[in-house]
């Protein structure tokens, strides 16, 4: 047996490591590797090193660009750690990873406290209900204040509750320690049986008996208020000299749940993330929170109609795999063999309610190959890329012979450039970035298409579009019966909009809107199961345009922190890109302050920040949401491909008679 892996029947923890960027996840991760004994010595971001950040670009740039997985055992506990990215253009490594655990450790910077990705963790660890630690990281950096930052985060997460489980020594030295969490202490004790009180109506009974529960009692207690998410422990430490991490590996395995481990339930798992081994294939990590799986197991994936057989598992440690055999419920694990696996798949039968959107990409760029002969090279390259991250929404035009990515930043621009030259051996080029715009209908409409002929054929569709509010997505519902058009037709129905909603009357995907199929018929000979492919996008477009449109562009939430002097300067810079602040706050010689732009006008703003602040200034961003804006200043699209309101061509097209 492996000296990592606990006896058979221990409790596992699947735990992430979640942060803003460079708050040192990477650097904890090795420190706790090391001190549960899974390596040798803690490696360095810095001298590239790091068990984690193994990709050639990831030692390189010094930054986490993937989510990866390491194992660790401490006593009757094994604790699956999913260190994740922290630079928002890799959010969508984050967000994937998050229905996969079972718990996180959210790091926070004691000098630069709560950040713009640090609120966008806590508000998805807050709708998944997913029970957390906070490690306060660099108490012995200059600048440290670690009751300013809980002061912070109780302002911040109102509702939210933090106790802190240590007190600390020398902060902002080179020599900072921490104390505790010490449990014989009557003081500790005290302030916990207070915080529990509200939570737990056996504490509230002895406190308002006074009396002291036991001890044991007091931890349980503790544990259920974590799983509850009714209170949130804070450590302290250094994650570059060692400081209280072996207090956080401990609070981390009495403290975070265990997974459930049945394995006679009905089988059940998410893969949460994809990757190509140059010698296995394809390989999908996969959470498994029912039943077990093994070597040549047939794997039911949601969606799929047949079911296809493992070949090999295999549980990873950084760079390095391990063969396995099996997962069994609540653990984790490399299974090879699926081809036809993506990232987001549910193993099983039954939808999982485990999933959070974090991330947007607010970015569109065309692919170009070095040398034309390479084209299709490419587009298998990004399809294999596409896979492991479904946010890149590859599009590929064989008419036009063009490729479309969406990204979250230029920096993830950057890093598919060299992981396409590494992996591939090609040389991609890309346009200029230009931003995601959205529409939205105006006002309340009907669409309609009547496809009768040429003969044989016969599909009317008629949908009712009403606009929602911002944020609302898009609802979908049917309002007939089966006599009026069969089920299976219905479903052909709701399949085209959805696709066809990608491009509305300026080109951009509609969002915001509830789609109704309100009339419509079938013919019980002549219709072909095809023909409501035909007739549907025909009906959307002509209800969208009776509509009319309103352009929705991409806004941005700025957290500025710079010298005071620039200040005038940087309200002016906000206002001259139709942005809007809130009042800044100045503290020794420096303000910070929030704003919110739109993402056209400010998209080389860090660039010209980082200039004014001769780089002394922190500027970071979080997606926040569409707003309208005036056609003038934003743009359309060119639609791409037949446009379904020249009719005539259209079912043309579809009929496969002439092409695009």
């Amino acid at each position: 047996m492996d000296e990592q892996e606990p006896k058979k029947g221990a409790k596992v923890i699947c735990a992430g490591l979640l942060a803003h960027a460079d708050a040192g996840k990477t650097t904890l991760t090795e420190q706790l590797l090391y001190i549960a004994g899974a390596i040798r010595k803690a490696g360095s971001v810095d001298d590239g090193t790091a068990q984690t950040d193994w990709l050639d670009v990831e030692r390189r740039r010094g930054i986490s660009v993937r989510a990866a997985s390491s194992r660790l055992t401490l006593g009757d506990t094994a604790v699956n750690l999913i260190d994740t990215p922290g630079h928002a253009d890799f959010s969508g490594e984050v967000e994937r990873s998050l229905g996969a655990l079972d718990g996180a450790v959210l790091l926070l910077s004691a000098v630069e406290g709560v950040q713009a990705q640090t609120k966008l963790i806590w508000k998805a660890m807050d709708t998944l209900r997913l029970p957390g630690i906070i490690f306060l990281n660099k108490i012995d950096r200059a600048g440290s204040d670690c009751k300013k930052v809980l002061s912070q985060l109780a302002r911040e997460f109102p509702g939210s509750r933090f106790f802190p489980m240590q007190s600390v020594r020398g902060e902002g030295k080179i020599d900072a320690a921490v104390s505790g969490p010490d449990w014989e202490d009557a003081s500790f004790q005290e302030n916990l049986l207070l915080e529990l009180a509200d939570f737990d109506p056996e504490i509230e009974e002895a406190v308002l008996n006074e009396e002291q529960p036991p001890l044991s009692n007091l931890q349980d207690s503790l544990k259920r208020a974590v799983a509850a998410r009714q209170m949130t422990p804070v450590f302290f430490g250094s994650a570059k000299t060692g400081v209280g991490c072996r207090e956080l590996l401990d609070g981390m395995v009495s403290l975070l749940p265990p997974a459930p481990q049945d394995t006679d339930a009905p089988l059940s798992g998410l893969v949460y993330k994809v990757e190509y081994d140059p010698v296995m294939g394809k390989a999908a990590h996969i959470r498994l929170l029912g039943g077990k799986l093994q070597n040549r197991d047939p794997v039911p994936v949601l969606g799929q109609e047949e079911p296809e057989k493992i070949t090999q598992i295999r549980r990873r440690m950084g760079e390095k795999t391990q063969d396995i055999g099996e997962i069994t419920a609540g653990d984790i694990g490399v299974v090879y063999g699926l081809s036809k696996i993506k990232t987001g798949d549910i193993i099983g039968t039954e939808p999982l309610n485990r999933a959070c959107s974090i991330a947007t990409p607010l970015l569109q760029v065309q692919v170009y190959p070095e040398k034309p002969e390479e084209l299709p090279a490419l587009v298998e390259a990004l399809r294999q890329l596409s896979d492991e991250d479904p946010l890149l929404d590859l599009l590929w035009l064989p008419e036009e012979r063009e490729l479309h990515i969406k990204i979250t930043g230029v920096i993830q621009l950057e890093v598919l450039e060299e992981l396409i030259a590494q992996r591939f051996g090609l040389k991609a080029a890309f346009s200029k970035p230009t931003v995601i715009y959205k529409e939205t209908p105006a006002h309340e409409g009907i669409g309609y298409e009547s496809y009768t002929w040429p003969k044989p054929c016969w599909a009317q569709v008629e949908l009712k579009i009403e606009p929602l509010p911002r944020g609302s997505g898009i609802q979908y519902e049917s309002a007939i019966k089966e006599k009026q058009i069969f089920y299976r037709y219905q479903n052909h129905i709701k399949t085209s909009v959805f696709q066809n909603l990608k491009q509305g009357v300026y080109g951009w995907e509609v969002t915001d809107a509830k789609i109704t199929l309100v009339g419509g018929s079938h013919h019980t000979i002549h219709t072909h199961p095809l023909d409501f492919f035909v007739a549907t996008p025909v009906a959307l477009l002509d209800g969208l345009t009776k509509c009319g449109s309103i352009l929705l562009e991409p806004m941005l939430a700025v957290q500025m922190t710079a010298p005071e002097e620039v200040l005038g300067r940087v309200l002016g810079d906000i206002t001259a890109m139709r942005g809007e602040f809130d009042t800044p706050v100045i503290a020794n010689g420096e303000f910070t302050l929030e704003a919110r732009l739109p993402a056209a006008d400010s998209i080389d703003y860090p660039i010209a920040f980082r200039s004014l602040t001769s780089g002394k200034g922190l500027y970071s961003t979080r997606f926040d949401g569409y707003q309208e804006c005036p056609l003038e200043l934003g743009k359309t699209c060119p639609r791409r491909g037949i446009d379904p309101l020249d009719r005539a061509k259209w079912i043309l097209w579809a009929r496969n008679a002439i092409t695009g």
